[in-house]
């Protein structure tokens, strides 16, 4: 039997573009989209989260911190340990970045170069939220340990954005992060991650725990283990930044 002409397939593709659109796949927005929402719960939620900063030479520096999240672009970082640090909270409200510290008497703002960065913020812990801060691509597709990724292109939509391009492995099957790298404007890798401990939290099999090497300095790294996922209603008040002091 002879295959149809290809203007025929074009034809019957017009005539029925929803399910051709359904049989090229996942586009790649849908593809980050869903592997954010595995990452982290789309509704409001709190979880709790243990940052493990290892660097040679010293001594490990553990930090603890709750996480109170909002929607997609709404979140709080509460320091709950070291007790030097204790009440610092760091709220991130679309693309305005404060902080507060018991010492000082008004929150702060604070660059959005600074969401990524740092002790309290490394890697996901201020809620990266890459499908809505890149624009993606599908860059290719790679077996990694017998199992299928696309390799996602993610490209800054903001020049103020840290990283300005991140490459995301992300599963063909079932849409879960396997790892990240991260880019600098120049082309340079900064830091890679990778996404563990797959559980049920939070009404889904999320990674409990990332690690984050800094690939510019040998040795150095962060640990990020989540607990105790909690999915309940917050309310739009407690995402302003007068309403950081209650939390101090």
């Amino acid at each position: 039997m002879r295959s149809p002409a290809p203007a025929l397939l074009a034809a019957l593709c017009l005539a029925s573009a929803p399910f051709c659109l359904r049989a090229q796949g996942p586009s790649p927005k849908e593809i980050v989209q869903r592997a954010d929402a595995i990452r982290f719960p789309q509704t409001d939620y709190e979880v709790s989260v243990a940052v493990t900063s290892v660097a040679p030479g010293k001594t490990p520096d553990v930090r603890r911190y709750e996480i109170l999240s909002k929607g997609n672009d709404r979140t709080l970082v509460v320091t709950t340990e070291p007790a030097v640090d204790k009440g610092q909270v760091l709220l991130m409200r679309e693309k305005d970045l404060w902080i507060y510290m018991p010492s000082l008497s008004q929150p702060l703002r604070l660059p959005l170069s600074q969401r990524l960065t740092g002790q309290g913020a490394n890697g996901d812990l201020a809620r990266a939220n890459f499908s809505g801060d890149y624009d993606a691509a599908i860059a290719r597709t790679e077996d990694v340990n017998g199992v299928s990724y696309w390799v996602m292109e993610l490209t800054a939509t903001d020049k103020s954005m840290t990283y300005a391009k991140l490459l995301y492995w992300v599963s063909r099957s079932n849409f879960r992060p396997l790892k990240a790298e991260f880019y600098s404007l120049s082309g340079k890798i900064l830091k890679a991650c990778r996404y563990e401990n797959f559980v049920d939290a939070g009404g889904a099999r999320r990674p409990a725990r990332v690690v984050m090497e800094d690939t510019l300095t040998a040795g150095a790294k962060s640990v990020l283990d989540y607990s105790n996922f909690q999915l309940k209603p917050m309310q739009d008040k407690m995402f302003t930044k007068d309403y950081l002091k209650k939390f101090g």
